[in-house]
């Protein structure tokens, strides 16, 4: 028997002003690692992989979270799991303000990894309480405030950790969560459930794919300083191929999977996986290499930039990747999706060869960093909008969900292999990566992406576009 339920009461301007206070918010919250983590790991005496691994635990969280909560929003609705998510964020960011090591800082990170489960949701809220042409303006507005909170946030980072101190970045804008979650709160209606299905949590794949990215995360990060104990190494290797083995195994027998990995086998998602990971390694290392490379102090190879200078640095590639999404859109209505992601490649590798080749003047690196986020937008955009049109209605959740792990897997490891590559290219007794380095990291990025030529090139055979 189908139970149905009173349709949701509509808000107001000042409901949708709250869901958009809450986007500048968390975009702020989430953006204030990467223009500041050269000042962090020298804080904290990090290496360049205990840099990388936390540049990245967020997103890998919020990989694991976003399935679990559109299930908990189906089962309670969609309010009281945002504000549920919502109140993790906030005591993750005042864990990481107080974090007074490398451990706390991750274990905050952990926790604000919940809002990229949260926003999704808060987008399922503005669909169930306006009519759909309000909700797709209003979605607009949201999205486009939260990136113009991620750009604050990159901006200003910068100038609060070295005029107040670290602690202050994460707390000023976890503050602003708290007061922005308290007005959706009440400003909110309470939606009812929506497709209460009886299927529960796959916890059992999510602890096996947790495990998964963990090690993962593990083998990648420690690999070079386990060579010297190959037995550790072997021991976590084989550790991950059980839990790897154990997971596929569990999702393809579950009855509501978290990942559902028979959908790979269909050509358009199945290749939209592959290309968005090799595409996202791609990225991860200009992400993570170019702030690295800002900081390297004047005397050697580098510019001594400051936290506030590399904010300012990083804000041409934030403003790329912002108008990425839309042109890629035009570019899949006039071109298709293929024309789009072999343009994209082609950009990326431009930009990371020309990073590798010349990078001795500020402008080399703005010009190549943007150049890769908005290859990076043009090709995600076109990845998420080729598998959701290419799938039957029901199945769009699962398909773009598996394209959103597959994007979280290849960022997490283009950035530990980077960071990796920097540790073992830092000479002994010195905390400086030798330029070569830096260079075989754009190098390798840049080759990876390349491969994907080969894939792109088979994207329209046996796919219904």
């Amino acid at each position: 028997m189908t139970t149905t339920h009173a349709p949701a009461r509509p808000i107001g301007k000042a409901a949708v002003g709250a869901l958009g206070a809450l986007a500048v918010a968390t975009g702020a919250l989430e953006s204030v690692v990467t223009p500041t983590l050269p000042l962090l790991q020298r804080e904290l005496d990090m290496s360049p992989a205990e840099g990388a691994l936390l540049s990245i635990v967020l997103l890998v969280t919020g990989a694991l979270i976003t399935p679990i909560a559109g299930k908990l929003g189906d089962r309670y609705g969609g309010k009281r799991v945002v504000v549920l998510l919502m109140a993790v964020v906030c005591a993750g960011g005042l864990v990481s303000a107080l974090a007074p090591n490398l451990p706390v800082l991750l274990l905050g990170q952990v926790l604000q990894g919940a809002m990229v489960g949260a926003l999704p949701l808060s987008f399922i809220l503005v669909r169930a309480h306006l009519p759909a042409g309000e909700s797709q303006v209003a979605i607009g507005v949201v999205s486009g405030l939260f990136v113009g909170g991620a750009m604050a946030g990159t901006l200003a980072a910068g100038p609060v950790a070295e005029g107040l101190s670290r602690h202050w970045m994460f707390a000023l804008p976890t503050f602003a969560v708290i007061g922005a979650t308290v007005l959706v709160h009440r400003l909110m209606p309470q939606d009812p459930p929506r497709r209460p299905d009886g299927t529960g949590i796959d916890w059992p794949g999510l602890v096996l794919l947790s495990g998964t990215l963990v090690t993962l995360m593990l083998v990648l990060g420690l690999g070079a300083d386990l060579v010297a104990q190959p037995l550790v190494l072997l021991g976590l290797v084989v550790l991950l191929a059980a839990f790897g083995t154990g997971w596929v195994a569990v999702e393809r027998r579950a009855a509501s999977p978290m990942v559902d990995l028979r959908m790979l086998t269909r050509p358009a998602v199945g290749k939209s996986c592959v290309l968005t990971f090799l595409i996202c390694v791609g990225t991860s290392a200009a992400t993570y290499l170019v702030p690295q490379l800002f900081a390297v102090p004047a005397d050697t190879y580098g510019f001594g930039a400051s936290a506030t200078a590399i904010g300012l640095f990083l804000l041409p590639g934030a403003l790329a990747a912002s108008l990425a999404g839309p042109i890629s859109g035009i570019g899949v209505r006039r071109l298709g999706s293929r024309a789009v992601v072999t343009a994209g490649v082609l950009l990326m590798a431009v930009g990371l060869l020309g990073l590798a080749a010349a990078h001795t003047e500020i402008w080399h690196l703005v010009v190549g960093k943007a150049l890769v986020a908005l290859a990076n937008g043009l090709c995600v955009t076109a990845m998420v909008t080729r598998t959701a049109t290419s799938v039957d209605l029901g199945d769009t959740g699962i398909a773009t969900g598996l394209v959103l792990v597959t994007r979280v897997i290849g960022f997490a490891v283009g950035v530990q292999v980077t960071g990796a590559i920097l540790t073992a290219g830092t000479p002994s007794g010195s905390k400086i990566p030798a330029e070569s380095a830096f260079v075989a990291g754009f190098v390798l990025a840049a080759a990876v992406t390349v491969l994907s030529l080969l894939v792109v090139r088979t994207m329209s055979k046996g796919v219904k576009e």
